[in-house]
This record gives C-alpha cells, sequence and structure tokens, in this order.
C-alpha cells in the first residue's frame, strides 16, 4: 500500500501560517519589550532616592519643577544671606566657606573685595557680631531666566553701640546638581550685587 502525499500547496500553506506566526509573535513581544523599558525609564527619571541617616534608601517622588521651585528658591536665598551676613569673629570663616558653595564667582568676588578692604580684619580686631535679623526675598522669571531681589535687615553689634542696617542685594538663579550637605537645593546664585546698603537705626 503506497503512502499518500501530502498536496504541496497545504504543505507550504502551513508553513507561512508558521512562519507568519513566529514573527508576530516575535514582534508583540519585542513591542512590549520596548514598551516595559520606556515605562522603567519614565519611572525612574521621575523618582529621585535621598539616603537617611541610618544609611537607608528612601524612595522620592518628584514633582514638577515649577511647583516646587519658589520654595527650594527662597530656603536658598534664605541659607545664603545667613551665611553670608550672620557672622562674628569665631564663625565667620566657616559661615563663608558655606557660603560660597551656594554661588558662583560673583560671590566669590564679592568676598575677596570684601577681604581686601578690611571687612574681616574688623570683625577679628573689634570683636564685632554681625546678627542678621529678616530676610525678604522676591523671585520672578523672566524669558527662562530667574531673577530675585532680596532685602536683608541686620544689626552690628560693636559693644556699646548697635547699628542696623538695610541691604537690598540682586542676581540670578540657576539649577544645578544637588550637592548634600553643600548645596541641598540644587540652585546657584549668579551675578550677584549689593545694590544698596543704609543704616536704619543707632541704639545705644
Amino acid at each position: 500500500m503506497k503512502t499518500p502525499y501530502k498536496n504541496i500547496y497545504a504543505v507550504l500553506k502551513l508553513n507561512r501560517f508558521i512562519v507568519l506566526a513566529v514573527v508576530i509573535f516575535a514582534m508583540l513581544s519585542s513591542t512590549f519589550s520596548l514598551f516595559m523599558v520606556y515605562k522603567m525609564n519614565k519611572e525612574t527619571l521621575n523618582s529621585a532616592f535621598a539616603i537617611n541617616t541610618d544609611g537607608s534608601i528612601i524612595p522620592l517622588k518628584l514633582v514638577t519643577q515649577k511647583e516646587n521651585f519658589k520654595v527650594e528658591a527662597l530656603a536658598h536665598l534664605d541659607l545664603f544671606h545667613n551665611y553670608f551676613y550672620n557672622i562674628d569673629a569665631s564663625n565667620y570663616e566657616r559661615n563663608l566657606e558655606k557660603a560660597l558653595w551656594l554661588g558662583n564667582s560673583s560671590v566669590d568676588n564679592l568676598y575677596r573685595q570684601k577681604k581686601a578692604d578690611g571687612v574681616y580684619n574688623r570683625l577679628l580686631q573689634y570683636s564685632l557680631v554681625q546678627k542678621v535679623l529678616s530676610i525678604d526675598s522676591q523671585i520672578e522669571e523672566q524669558n527662562g531666566t530667574y531673577v530675585f531681589r532680596t532685602v536683608t535687615i541686620f544689626e552690628i553689634n560693636r559693644g556699646s553701640i548697635i547699628d542696623t542696617y538695610e541691604l537690598v542685594s540682586s542676581g540670578n538663579l540657576i539649577p544645578v546638581d544637588r550637592n548634600f550637605p553643600s548645596n541641598p537645593h540644587g540652585l546657584l546664585i549668579t551675578n550677584y550685587f549689593e545694590n544698596t546698603l543704609k543704616k536704619i537705626n543707632d541704639e545705644s
């Protein structure tokens, strides 16, 4: 008895179906894999991690920069002005070093100018205490650039005399990488300038 042979067209049709099914499955599998990679990448970009005091890693969900920027910027400016102007003979070197981390060369140039003018020598010579009383900053966006204006009220205690001053300063803020603990807000002060300084009170 002869073995019946299958119709060659039926065999080719079956093979074509199998090949087509394998190709479609491979394409679907590749598409799904790409989607998962994209999703994981997006989730990673929208997440940050902080290290707790005990060394454990804490995942943090990032919010958009515009929602968060003003709070971060005000805190950054408050930190800088406290470090730069809240000084006395015992802490000025430490505070100024911290302040320099928060600004670019414009802050460093101002520091060098004050040093050359003998500001810090007088602080040591006369044991002066310069204390910040209040910091009021205004921030606005101008053509993609963040501009600030800060009014700092501080007093200089000369022992028997306390003079109070109002300093108006201005500059720009740009986002940079966070650097704990040196620059916790991830911002940098640029084009920093002391606009006006006036004595507003004398107390004996």
